[in-house]
């Protein structure tokens, strides 16, 4: 990558490296870039859904949200009533929602019947791979709707995704026919929170999105993660914002709209 993406900040991720105190410069988003990419964030553990927030909110961009009931590193659950500020202080500042599905339910495999096998990791049925009809299916997208509605008086968008990003045709198709448009995540969009700081550096993270990021890609982090021993969004999420607005980038919302 040339040097001079990292002209501006260099100093400060570095600091971070050390220390998740960390002081970057803001530049402003003019009319004038060409390229979009879309920052998109899936629940997850929450114990970083703050700094995400003052993040976006100093870099004034944009992200979307995909919400799931998920546990919380300080145990309550992603769409309690103790997140209700939360969501209704992301809903005010102009940030886009989706489902990630209610009790996050990775797809299995195809089932009979045009039906399909889903495991939940969260709620009454957690570990137990069940078979998932299109009505029971669309419930799993749309309490997560109803869920927002009852927390921020306002509906999600007519999207989702699904946990793990595992689909296929036929579960894509049912979430269509429930009236919802699944979002993946582009190959470059990929920003590895969830990989191991052991074998997967923060800066290594960085330097490869920053670089590989091309107009239209979207992006999938967490807003925490179980997984990954070293903080990624206090030392990445920044600079990587940075970066894509020296390289001319936009920050849009999902979904993508016509042009």
């Amino acid at each position: 990558m040339p040097d001079s993406l990292f002209a501006q900040g260099a100093r400060g991720f570095f600091a971070c490296i050390i220390s998740i105190t960390c002081s970057f410069p803001v530049l402003a988003q003019t009319d004038a870039c060409k390229k979009t990419v879309y920052l998109s964030f899936d629940t997850g553990n929450m114990s970083v859904a703050q700094i995400v927030a003052d993040v976006l909110n100093r870099q004034n961009v944009k992200a979307t949200f995909f919400l799931a009931n998920e546990k919380t590193s300080r145990g309550d659950f992603s769409l309690d009533d103790s997140w209700k500020t939360y969501w209704q202080d992301r809903l005010r500042e102009g940030h886009h929602f989706g489902s990630h599905t209610y009790d996050h339910v990775y797809f299995i495999k195809n089932g009979p019947n045009q039906e399909v096998f889903e495991k939940p990791q969260f709620g009454p049925k957690a570990g137990v791979s069940m078979l998932y009809n299109e009505a029971s299916f669309c419930r799993e997208i749309q309490r997560v709707d109803e869920r927002f509605k009852e927390l921020t008086g306002a509906s999600i968008d007519k999207i989702w995704r699904a946990p793990g990003g595992k689909t296929s045709p036929r579960l894509i198709n049912i979430g269509n026919q429930c009236g919802y448009q699944h979002i993946a995540w582009h190959e470059a969009g990929f920003l590895g929170d969830e990989l191991s700081s052991l074998l997967h550096s923060n800066k290594a993270l960085l330097d490869k999105a920053s670089r590989n990021l091309q107009d239209g890609d979207i992006t999938m982090a967490h807003l925490g993660i179980w997984s990954r021993k070293d903080p990624w969004a206090p030392v990445v999420l920044e600079q990587l914002i940075i970066n894509l607005k020296h390289r001319g980038f936009c920050f849009g919302t999902l979904p993508k709209q016509a042009k």
